[in-house]
């Protein structure tokens, strides 16, 4: 990914300014919750690399609770969140497959469950952000790494520091 960010940092800065915008500015959903979505969006969409990465931030955002996450790229339903998250995540899968699978129950449910309208509208800003990601990374054939350790490394540092073009944690090139 850093490599696609130093081939043009014109669009590294605003995609990064997205990211921190949708994952870590004010709202009343938690980063851990809105990391989930980006996480489940992209195991919809099979994009291993941002799975892996945002799964690993979700998880240390979830007190390093990997199985939660894992559980909800699996089956978000079945998965042991609130009612409310459960709503949200169904709304994203459906986002994820297109706009218009979403419908007027859709919303009403994650309303029923507690969904504010502001984080109905950035559940579904955040799933449609993660589509491009998603087809931007595998679309241009960004190599994902295989070691587990290196999504839990960069998944702390980017919990702590934010997606910033210019950010590297320490160790890493």
């Amino acid at each position: 990914m850093r490599s696609l960010q130093t081939f043009r940092p014109e669009t590294a800065g605003p995609l990064n300014e997205l990211a921190n915008i949708l994952l870590r500015g004010a709202n009343s959903l938690s980063p851990a919750e809105r990391e989930l979505i980006g996480t489940v969006v992209s195991a919809g969409n099979d994009c291993v690399y941002c799975q892996s990465i945002h799964g690993a931030v979700a998880a240390c955002h979830f007190g390093g609770d990997n199985d939660l996450v894992e559980q909800a790229k699996r089956d978000p339903e079945a998965a042991p969140l609130p009612e409310k998250m459960r709503a949200l995540l169904h709304l994203a899968g459906l986002v994820r497959l297109g706009g218009k699978h979403v419908t007027g129950e859709t919303v009403e449910r994650a309303r029923a469950a507690g969904a504010t309208d502001l984080e109905i509208h950035d559940t579904v800003l955040i799933a449609a952000a993660f589509c491009m990601f998603n087809r931007y990374v595998d679309g241009l054939g960004t190599w994902a790494p295989e070691d587990p350790g290196f999504y839990r490394e960069r998944g702390e540092y980017l919990a702590r520091a934010g997606y910033a073009a210019t950010a590297k944690p320490a160790g890493r090139t």
